[in-house]
């Protein structure tokens, strides 16, 4: 152990123990894993002349705890290689010294992490990974690329129309799982489907008819006419439905 080194003799002791127990555990690991077939290919563990068969599915979940396994192999590789080189960084007397600011790194933090090469302050591991999934690209904004609200001289039918088309036809969910809070009926789950005008801009252009000319103007008394009512909406031209009574 280096003169220099701020470690007891107990510490230092304990410390390399840790890692000699580590670094035997990874060792059986890997060596468990090869014996498994991790390092071949699919194929050459199937014996097929394609991994392509009748079941694509069962492939598919194949695929991804094949992938899952490999992902945790390389993990332990990493370690190992950690584990190793902090061995050797005892043996140069180096260890426990941060090789960022080359200052002691406190036996509390080598005790949790006896492989580490760095003090808190200068782990590059403290930082969150920025690596996103690379659907989140295409499903952002919300509804895909197909949703064109954040366009400002756009409003056009776009992907969140079309969702809100479907949904109005039902969905799995109940009024408790609404957007809204005080939803309390199925009809009224809609996301915005109650506030928008379909085909058409003004409201009153959706019981306002002609006829193939442009002539015959008529009225089609229909839900947006009887709430255009109840607001006073525009001009006072329209009168309400008269209900007719007999003696």
């Amino acid at each position: 152990m280096s003169q220099k080194s701020h470690l007891s003799s107990s510490q230092f002791r304990s410390l390399q123990q840790a890692l000699r127990s580590m670094k035997k555990d990874l060792e059986e690991r890997l060596d468990q894993s090869s014996r498994l077939g991790l390092g071949e290919s699919m194929r050459d563990n199937t014996g097929e002349l394609s991994t392509n068969d009748n079941h694509p599915a069962d492939l598919g979940s194949e695929m991804f705890e094949r992938g899952k396994d490999i992902a945790l192999l390389e993990n332990e590789e990493r370690r190992l290689d950690r584990v190793n080189t902090a061995l050797e960084l005892m043996e140069q007397g180096d260890y426990g010294i941060c090789h960022e600011c080359s200052k002691p790194i406190p036996f509390d933090r080598l005790q949790a992490i006896p492989y580490t090469l760095y003090c808190v302050q200068h782990s590059p591991e403290q930082a969150l990974s920025e690596n996103r999934p690379i659907e989140e690209q295409f499903l952002n904004p919300p509804f895909g690329r197909t949703s064109l609200d954040d366009q400002e001289d756009q409003n056009g039918f776009d992907g969140e129309d079309a969702w809100q088309i479907v949904e109005s036809w039902g969905t799995s969910n109940t009024p408790a799982m609404a957007e809204g809070n005080n939803v309390d009926d199925y009809d009224e789950m809609a996301i915005e489907a109650s506030d928008e005008l379909d085909g058409f801009v003004e409201s009153y252009e959706s019981f306002i008819a002609t006829d193939i000319f442009g002539q015959n103007v008529s009225v089609v008394r229909n839900k947006q006419y009887h709430k255009y009512l109840e607001e006073h909406e525009g001009e006072p031209l329209l009168e309400p439905d008269i209900v007719v009574t007999e003696d």
